[in-house]
């Protein structure tokens, strides 16, 4: 499996790519030979064969094995050593082939390399089953003592991690078997979504020919309302005409998820989420009940004075990401991107600022929006030998700025961890989305500081408005939609219809009485990728944005050290519980109030906009 974080979808630019084009400049397109020069190379086959073999012989030394090799904990080190290189090999080869596909998921080539690739790599993975398997079954006493080696001690934090896996483990067979099963279950609906989607077209009247998803998402925030409509109206129809399809792999991919937690003993459809987020579930009951009791304070609120704004006496749903009237959206070439990135980065710490760069440097970015190519973005970990890469669809837009600002703070993230090696430097999502919140925080503030027209001024606050209610208040209606049908879906095969009545009692809860959901809305929910690709992973945004809220506020007033404790909650990976990182700032995640004080941030910028329309 690829490992990256998942798409982050936000809605931006309004025009296609070929017409902004001339305006951007040269858009790079990452290059991909620090981990293979092409699918044909010879060491894609070299080291898949290599990956085999050392699978083979950890299984022949050590299978049956470790629970002796546990009374010498320099043994055990070795074991764990061996272990991990071979995990970053696989790491290395599953991410060139992901990255490959999601840069044209259209290209059968690309798709059967990477189908080939994933099959191969789970055929490895089911010899090594037993591995975490038999760690788990050493006594409690016995592998505290074979911790205290040197060697071993580094692995403490995983061994940790490792022990909270072992009451939903299976015996070796069920987990070979659910492995195994995964091309074919979840994994195969997963691209089956990716490649439909990817593929599909959307004729909006006035548009000479017919769009790709992401331009026509753009378009919704277009500032002529005809055009938002059209798009809406294209979007809608076309994902009715695919909605059976939608539905099957909805209720597919939800019962097979209940199976697995079934079998595993999850009784929480969410359980699974927060083991793998290594949080806990009240930590999230409190941030998801903060956040829905704050929805009229936010939401409610805001898009309520944007109606006011665009005159109207309620928006329609494709007026929620409308640009403000009288104010024409600037146009950011890609290197004008680059150096307001960069120097907010820079202004923060100078050694952020230089670890970015090398992306744009060593063409670790592939920034144009093509045929085939993935939605949304990402950044692509990799693994700790190589580095990651950054994907985006760039069309010039102030919130692609926040986009590439937002990938960039993973990737700088993602290389400071790297030291911590293949097994504790993977940061649960919770915290992973912390650096990218932070970064888009810092080129806002950047931008903000910059400005001096009024009008300009009060655009960009509205938008980062926009951007921080669709990180929160979205998101965690998101949950709240994945939860109702994955809840429901326990008890029978869900219609379209019944998935659609979800989504829009969520959305109406959440965005507002301000907000008419006109018929068509209630099929919105089919493209959102996260539903397919990591369930409940949804709240990890508004965690992040959150707990940026409050970790911005603290570097505002100066916190003691607070760069170089930043810069140590990064290096630290998955190697630290999230109670431990925050724990240098006085930060408590258990405690509802530190989940409204970064609510507050938001409800002062709407604050500040209620002042600035009554000034007007």
């Amino acid at each position: 499996m690829l490992p990256m974080l998942p798409v982050r979808s936000l809605l931006a630019p309004e025009t296609g790519a070929a017409e902004m084009a001339p305006a951007l400049g040269e858009l790079p397109e990452w290059d991909l030979s620090d981990l293979y020069r092409s699918p044909d190379a010879p060491e894609v086959a070299r080291d898949l064969a290599a990956a085999a073999t050392e699978a083979e012989a950890i299984r022949t030394v050590y299978q049956g094995k470790l629970e002796a090799a546990a009374q010498d904990g320099a043994k055990l080190a070795e074991a764990v050593k061996a272990y991990e290189a071979l995990s970053d090999l696989m790491g290395k080869i599953a991410s060139y082939a992901g990255l490959l596909y999601a840069a044209d998921q259209s290209d059968p080539a690309r798709a059967k390399f990477y189908g080939d690739v994933q099959e191969k790599l789970t055929r490895i993975s089911t010899d090594l089953i037993f591995f975490e398997l038999e760690l788990n079954g050493i006594d409690d006493a016995a592998l505290a003592k074979a911790l205290a080696t040197p060697a071993l001690a580094r692995y403490k934090p995983w061994f940790a991690d490792l022990r909270k896996e072992k009451p939903y483990q299976l015996e070796e067979k069920l987990e070979r078997l659910f492995t195994e099963k995964g091309q074919t279950g979840s994994s195969a609906f997963g691209r089956l979504f990716g490649e439909t989607m990817s593929g599909l077209k959307f004729d909006v009247a006035g548009e000479a020919k017919a769009l790709g998803i992401e331009q026509t998402l753009n378009l919704l925030s277009d500032p002529r309302e005809p055009k938002r409509k059209a798009a809406a109206e294209a979007l809608a129809k076309v994902f009715k005409d695919n909605i059976r399809l939608f539905t099957l792999i909805t209720n597919t991919l939800a019962k097979d998820k209940e199976i697995s937690d079934r079998w595993r003993g999850f009784k929480d459809v969410a359980d699974s989420r927060h083991l793998a987020n290594r949080v806990e579930a009240p930590v999230v009951d409190a941030l998801v009940q903060s956040v829905r009791a704050a929805y009229p304070r936010l939401s409610h609120r805001y898009y309520a004075m944007k109606a006011r704004w665009l005159g109207m006496e309620k928006l329609s749903y494709w007026d929620r990401n409308a640009p403000l009237p009288d104010k024409p959206e600037r146009v950011f070439s890609w290197k004008e991107a680059e150096a307001t990135v960069l120097g907010a980065y820079g202004g923060f710490a100078p050694e952020m600022a230089g670890i970015a760069k090398r992306f744009f440097d060593h063409r670790w970015i592939d920034a144009p929006v093509r045929e085939g190519k993935a939605q949304g973005a990402f950044s692509a970990s990799t693994v700790p030998s190589v580095h990651p890469y950054v994907m985006m669809n760039y069309q010039g837009k102030p919130r692609d700025v926040m986009t590439l600002a937002h990938e960039l703070g993973h990737g700088v993230h993602q290389w400071l961890a790297r030291d911590q090696g293949p097994l504790l430097a993977p940061t649960p999502l919770t915290l992973a989305e912390t650096a990218s919140v932070f970064g888009e925080m810092l080129t806002f503030k950047a931008m903000l500081a910059g400005t001096r027209d009024r009008k300009e001024k009060k655009a960009m606050i509205a938008g980062k408005v926009e951007d921080m209610l669709n990180t929160v208040v979205r998101q965690i209606a998101f949950y709240t939609f994945e939860r109702k049908v994955h809840e429901a879906r326990r008890q029978g095969e869900l219609t379209a219809d019944q998935l659609g009545a979800f989504w829009m009692e969520v959305q109406a809860e959440s965005l507002g009485p301000a907000i008419d959901l006109k018929p068509g809305y209630e099929v919105f929910w089919t493209y959102i990728p996260h539903f397919i690709n990591s369930p409940f992973y949804v709240y990890a945004y508004a965690f992040g944005d959150c707990l940026v809220n409050s970790l911005y506020g603290l570097y505002q007033e100066a916190h003691p050290g607070f760069v170089a404790k930043y810069f140590d909650l990064l290096r630290a990976g998955g190697s630290k519980h999230h109670s431990e990182l925050l724990a240098p700032f006085g930060l408590d995640a258990r405690d509802p109030e530190f989940w409204n004080k970064g609510l507050r941030v938001i409800e002062g910028m709407i604050g500040e906009l209620e002042a600035m329309e009554g000034a007007a």
